[in-house]
């Protein structure tokens, strides 16, 4: 039996399908079809939804995500917040949705049930935001009628408005999520809440999917029609959630969503926090974690070259025995990883920056928020004397998988850093790589690209660079 709480009322939920999605029972069941249908992969935030998760200071921490994606059975010990649920016990509208009708932020409205729980999100999160985290905040949310203008004005405002009367106190709520039992294993659904469990349930059921945020999976039933017969979530592994700082590294758990690393991530690597800043938008890095991101395999990975780049390295578990290997060899052909039958990544390992230390990373994409790479770079080094040494550089997009440029590492080690070195290994990058040509960009595109990060990332650490043109595929100067 699954049991969440929804409007001040558990409901109980028996034989649930492992991979029913959350906006199909929303609609159909429970006919709320505030919660709107759009892509089905996770792009439009049309059926954006709130979920409640208490701590272990029993508090509640809300975050948005997409319905869509979002499979029933996880939901388990957790509050769900729908467009329907905002109105007052007086039947007023919500603050931030008085403030989208006030201000005109919507026009045709299919967008706009799943844009008013984007702010309502950042509505408990943030009291004061300025413009660039309210523009972070809704670029998971189209608005196919071009009215940002006023919906922007209306997240602004929307703080100005006396706040609705709720059904339930906080402290109603928190007893009521504690009184929730952990839930039971079932036949074709586990959720096993420690590291030792998941260990044994992944022997146990070799042949099961391990879902962690779902943002890759999801999509294998929405796109791909696949009938997953057997899942193991990973949401309510709690030990694998955890990030720290020890003894030089970050320890981050397999479970870790992006949006929970990205702050401490950004403090010591800032490079790497823009590039997480750009991956997916806010639901999808609520949800997406680093773990997963590492473990589907994809070449075009945003989080594996920058920690390549850095050095990362992945504990592997199976059963109560754990090896350590670095990330770079984790990957060893498309759809090919080192990882064995009832094996999982437990935790990684990031190695903290020394004094001398630089890291640059680049997203490459048609759209600059929320969309796939055409190629990402990571590049670690350091700088003293005017000589560049410890070069590490990974690059996704260039080739079956996520791959350290070892000849253009080569090419600067030990040498000045200075325009002819450079020229030399952007050379060198044709030695490492053969790109293909896609949907997304041409083979010559991806390298010249490629080519130009390294000239990038120099310009970006010298002080006073020489005026340098960069040449196209034809030859022509381009800048």
């Amino acid at each position: 039996m699954i049991r969440f709480l929804l409007d001040g009322k558990i409901q109980e939920i028996d034989d649930v399908r492992p991979t029913e999605s959350l906006l199909s029972y929303l609609r159909y069941n429970l006919q709320k079809t505030g919660t709107k249908e759009g892509c089905a992969e996770g792009d439009c935030g049309a059926c954006t939804v709130i979920i409640g998760e208490l701590s272990d200071d029993d508090q509640i921490s809300y975050k948005a995500v997409n319905a869509c994606i979002v499979f029933l059975p996880t939901l388990h010990g957790r509050e769900l917040v729908t467009v329907e649920s905002l109105k007052g016990e007086d039947g007023r509208l919500h603050p931030v949705q008085q403030s989208l009708v006030d201000h005109h932020g919507s026009q045709c409205g299919f967008c706009t049930p799943g844009i008013v729980m984007a702010l309502y999100a950042l509505y408990l999160s943030d009291k004061s935001p300025d413009l660039p985290q309210i523009n972070d905040v809704l670029a998971g949310n189209l608005c196919r009628c071009t009215g940002y203008g006023p919906i922007i004005t209306a997240a602004h405002k929307m703080y100005d408005y006396p706040e609705t009367t709720t059904a339930l106190s906080m402290s109603e709520k928190v007893a009521l999520l504690k009184s929730l039992e952990e839930p039971h294993d079932q036949k074709n659904y586990f959720a096993p809440t420690s590291k030792d469990d998941l260990a044994q349930v992944i022997l146990d059921h070799s042949d099961a999917v391990i879902v962690a945020g779902g943002t890759d999976v999801g999509l294998w039933v929405t796109k791909q029609h696949r009938e997953l017969s057997k899942v193991i979530y990973l949401g309510n592994v709690m030990d694998m959630k955890q990030i720290s700082e020890r003894y030089g590294n970050l320890h981050i758990g397999a479970g870790v969503t992006y949006t929970h690393a990205m702050k401490l991530i950004t403090r010591h690597y800032p490079d790497f926090g823009e590039v997480i800043r750009r991956i997916g938008a806010t639901q999808v890095r609520n949800q997406a974690t680093i773990g997963g991101n590492i473990a589907n395999g994809s070449p075009i990975g945003d989080g594996p070259p920058c920690l390549i780049a850095l050095g990362a390295k992945l504990v592997l578990r199976r059963g109560q025995v754990s090896r350590t290997i670095g990330l770079e060899d984790y990957f060893i052909a498309y759809g090919e990883q080192d990882l064995k039958a009832g094996e999982f990544i437990e935790e990684i390992i990031l190695p903290l920056p020394t004094a001398q230390q630089h890291f640059k990373a680049y997203k490459i994409s048609k759209r600059f928020d929320q969309d796939i790479s055409a190629l990402c770079m990571g590049m670690s080094f350091h700088l003293e004397n005017g000589r560049i040494t410890n070069v590490r550089m990974a690059y996704g997009g260039m080739a079956a998988t996520p791959k350290r440029a070892l000849a253009c590492e080569a090419s600067l080690e030990g040498g000045p850093w200075n325009k002819a070195q450079v020229e030399k290994a952007m050379q060198a990058l044709e030695i490492d790589f053969t790109p293909l040509s896609d949907m997304r960009a041409s083979e010559g595109y991806r390298m010249q690209v490629a080519k130009n990060l390294i000239l990038k990332a120099y310009l970006e650490t010298t002080e006073d660079p020489p005026q340098m043109r960069v040449l196209g595929q034809e030859g022509r100067a381009i800048g």
